[in-house]
């Protein structure tokens, strides 16, 4: 793979600055660095994870910000993180044995389900706030909750696009109701995910490293720089941006497919 040239390289660090900007606030910045990385000219795989490695520790960010909710946590949630992390290797090594051709044809279809979970994210947040939280992971929940969590892990690993909303999914489906405590558990979770099928991509040389180092520092500097610029904006607008960003790519991105046919 030819080393890239600057602008290449401040196109990555752009999209990973607004990117972790966006995630401060509104989540789903992982749909506008996938894409990018596409548009800069790397194979779909390689994007992929690349761009699994390259925002992976900006989410230690997230955790540091969720300390307070994360030690209140009860203990036994941390039993979702042994589907996490297996289920994040198991969706990372489908994702190394993929064809490159079928995934990118999967590609489309995969950013336009992204969007379409983000979509309907803000009404999973509304959901029953009555629910006993001290109940909501007793008796067989806890075994539903690992087996659902291990099915968002292997998509997660897989692609991750999207991952996120899945868990806040889950975490509501099984009784839980506190938003913060629900997104500091998902940025664990996530945590987990993205360094499990991190290793797996970095073991199978799939990493495109300038991309991915330019992309650190720039969810970085965009999760600690910029989100006072993206609260200012509004949650409101910026999930409007990157759902009409989710329908644009995935439409460009299937015209693509079937002119090429």
């Amino acid at each position: 793979m030819p080393t890239p040239d600057l602008p290449h390289l401040l196109g990555a660090f752009g999209a990973a600055f607004f990117a972790g900007a966006i995630n401060s606030v509104a989540g789903g910045g992982t749909m506008l660095t996938f894409p990018v990385l596409l548009a800069l000219g790397l194979p779909p795989v390689v994007a992929n994870a690349t761009n699994t490695v390259g925002i992976w520790p900006g989410s230690i960010g997230s955790l540091l910000g969720f300390r307070k909710e994360l030690a209140a946590l009860p203990k036994r949630l941390l039993w979702l993180l042994l589907p996490a992390f297996f289920g994040g290797l198991l969706g990372a090594l489908t994702l190394r044995y993929t064809p490159e051709s079928v995934f990118e044809r999967a590609v489309p279809g995969l950013i336009l389900f992204a969007t379409l979970l983000f979509v309907v994210q803000a009404k999973l947040q509304r959901g029953p706030q009555a629910a006993n939280e001290a109940l909501f992971l007793q008796g067989g929940k806890l075994a539903l909750a690992v087996l659902l969590q291990f099915g968002v892990a292997i998509y997660g690993g897989y692609f991750g696009a999207g991952m996120s909303i899945m868990a806040l999914a889950v975490l509501g489906f099984i009784g839980m109701s506190d938003m913060l405590a629900m997104s500091a558990t998902t940025s664990l979770l996530g945590f987990a995910i993205n360094g499990a099928a991190g290793a797996i991509f970095i073991g199978a040389g799939l990493i495109a490293w300038p991309y991915a180092l330019a992309m650190t520092l720039g969810s970085l500097f965009g999760g600690y720089g910029a989100a006072g610029i993206a609260r200012r904006i509004g949650k409101p607008l910026l999930r409007r941006f990157v759902i009409l960003v989710g329908f644009c790519i995935s439409a460009a991105l299937f015209a693509r497919m079937l002119s090429a046919r």
